[in-house]
């Protein structure tokens, strides 16, 4: 697994700073989140098996991700 860096400093002197890299590595977190269950969908994982790799319920990715963009 190899993660990029985003933003800019997350320790930095300035918080406001800190909180826009924030946000911005919550987005790109966000969007690699939701690809990978769209994969996974895809490739025929259940519901049940991606909760439990995010460490979640079912219905609660059920319910993020259940739209019908993510069914096959």
């Amino acid at each position: 697994m190899q993660i990029t860096a985003l933003g800019g400093p997350f320790d930095g002197e300035d918080p406001l700073q800190v909180l826009r890299a924030n946000v911005e590595l919550n987005q790109e977190i966000g969007r690699r989140e939701a690809v990978a269950v769209r994969r996974a969908r895809m490739q025929g994982v259940t519901w049940s098996e991606i909760a439990g790799a995010m460490g979640v319920s079912r219905q609660a990715v059920h319910r993020k991700y259940g739209g019908s963009r993510f069914k096959h």
